[in-house]
């Protein structure tokens, strides 16, 4: 039997063996000597002695090993004439993760493929006639002798990325993998939101009993929480006709399970749309799913799911977007500040934001107001709108009474808020987990002298703030983006004497924000052609003038 001999030829492979000294990566050339290779059989001494340098120095077998062998490859540039050194060394992985031997006994031949016969046509038509497969075993997912999900979800909670485990296997969330066919085996990730779409293979007459198209391969599992299982709720059910208009059905807590009805499939799923809330620390409490179904047609050979999960965390507020994903002109920029305790920038935290009166995480700017006084003004912020060019200020009144220091953090507490952000949203649904969405604001201080009469010592108070935005357009040039890639705030300041007692002076506080287009124009698609200087002949065009 075929097995039989597959296990011989496993008992009689050879034990892997990998002779360093006999590897070269760099011996290109058949029986001539490539220039530097040190480890080039081909190459004599005479050619050795002529080499300037090891163009590969150290030849490893397998990287991953714990222990292995290594050739050492050098020159000896003092000897007369130079000569080739080699050494054989053992080196030692300092990895925590490496393989301490290579007992996986059928990773050592190549097994034959079957070869279709009449004996075998049928069986190899019914696995790999279809739309499509998979070379795993269908039961990949569903081994538990590896690792049981609930022991290894049930000391930890979940982390981003991780996949959301079941009592089967894995919360599914189909989508195409090679062709845009639906493959089950694809794991929804803890905090990604994903949308996908595939193509589903039906047949009427089968469709109840496919399960793809039945509400209960959805949602017949619970999930796997840190200490309990949280059920899949039915959260709304739409129907949609064949002409595609859908219609929400008012309860939702009777399953409508797919049937054949007058040459149609009734009650297919077309659409799922997971949302999952979870805690501040990774804990599963809720999971709900929402449904679309709809018939399908005895002519139709497939038909188009869309799948969605979104995450949501529980007693927070949503955060305003502004663009999906570049800006909407009129739309706030959206910015934040990394909390203090928390190395990475990763760690931001988008419901802590605030700035001065700033609620939503937004950039601001001094708002003006009827009275025209800066320190009646301390607090009240304007948003910054993508794409507006905005002035705002004051007046502030300064006698010889007033302390400099305490004047000087007054003024820039109005300017710059409470607390300045340190991070601009580089497009309009920037998450706070992408790190790389966010730009820094860069903070610029320059120094202005202003002359007065009197003799007093002087005193440098900020009375400007002047903030940048250049942004480009992102993307296709049917419809463009747009994205910010820099952010600059100027604080100027003044050198200026306090007046003589009994006398005030005014100066004026302003705040600006200026948006720059950087991007460079398009470049057309087609190239001019080439002028011809010649001389056509006088009948070229006869019998037409």
């Amino acid at each position: 039997p075929a097995d039989t001999r597959d296990a011989a030829r496993v008992r009689s492979a050879p034990a892997p063996l990998t002779d360093v000294a006999r590897l070269c990566v760099c011996d290109l050339l058949v029986a001539q000597c490539d220039v530097n290779c040190c480890c080039d059989p081909d190459c004599s001494a005479e050619d050795f002695s002529l080499f300037t340098a090891c163009s590969v120095p150290v030849v490893t077998g397998d990287s991953q090993l714990c222990n292995q062998k290594a050739a050492v490859y050098s020159l000896d540039v003092e000897a007369n004439p130079p000569e080739r050194i080699f050494k054989l060394i053992d080196q030692v992985n300092p990895s925590i993760f490496c393989i301490h031997a290579t007992n996986y006994k059928q990773a050592l031949y190549l097994k034959s493929p079957e070869i279709p016969t009449p004996e075998n046509f049928d069986q190899l038509l019914e696995k790999f006639g279809g739309a499509s497969f998979r070379a795993e075993p269908d039961s990949w997912d569903l081994d538990t002798d590896a690792q049981n999900p609930s022991e290894a979800n049930e000391t930890s909670r979940y982390e981003f990325g991780v996949p959301v485990q079941t009592e089967d296997a894995f919360l599914r969330l189909p989508s195409p993998v090679v062709t845009s066919w639906c493959s089950d085996a694809n794991p929804a990730g803890f905090l990604v939101n994903q949308a996908t779409k595939c193509i589903r293979s039906v047949s009427v007459e089968k469709c109840d009993s496919i399960q793809a198209l039945s509400m209960l391969f959805y949602i017949n599992s619970s999930i796997l929480a840190s200490v309990f299982q949280v059920d899949i709720t039915v959260q709304s059910i739409a129907v949609q006709s064949l002409d595609g208009m859908r219609t929400l059905l008012s309860s939702s807590d009777v399953l409508r399970l797919p049937m054949v009805l007058d040459d149609l499939c009734i009650n297919a799923v077309l659409g799922v749309n997971y949302h999952i809330t979870h805690t501040d620390t990774g804990e599963i409490i809720e999971a709900a799913a929402a449904f679309v179904l709809g018939a399908i047609s005895k002519e139709a050979l497939s038909i188009e799911q869309s799948f969605e999960i979104s995450f949501t965390q529980a007693n927070t507020q949503p955060v305003l977007l502004s663009g999906n994903p570049g800006y909407v002109v009129g739309l706030p920029v959206r910015a934040g500040f990394q909390p203090q305790g928390y190395p990475s920038p990763a760690a931001f935290l988008i419901a802590a934001l605030a700035l001065s009166s700033n609620k939503h995480s937004q950039l601001t700017i001094l708002q003006s107001t009827s009275t025209q006084d800066c320190l009646a003004a301390q607090g009240a912020r304007a948003p910054v709108l993508f794409g507006y060019n905005m002035i705002s200020g004051c007046k502030l009144r300064i006698t010889a009474a007033m302390k400099c220091q305490p004047l000087a953090q007054t003024l820039l507490d109005v300017l710059k808020g409470q607390s300045f952000p340190e991070y601009v949203a580089s497009f309009g649904n920037s998450q706070a987990q992408d790190v790389l969405d966010w730009v820094p604001i860069t903070q610029l201080h320059i120094s202005e002298q202003m002359i007065s009469h009197t003799l007093q010592s002087p005193c440098q108070i900020p009375v400007s703030l002047g903030i940048e935005v250049k942004w480009t357009k992102y993307g296709s040039l049917v419809n463009p983006q747009a994205r910010i890639v820099n952010v600059t705030a100027t604080v100027t300041t003044t050198t200026l004497k306090q007046p003589p007692s009994g006398r005030e002076r005014i100066i004026p506080i302003t705040s600006s924000v200026v948006f720059t287009d950087i991007s460079s124009p398009a470049e057309p698609s087609y190239k001019a052609w080439p002028t011809i200087n010649i001389k056509l002949p006088f009948d070229f065009f006869y019998p037409f003038v």
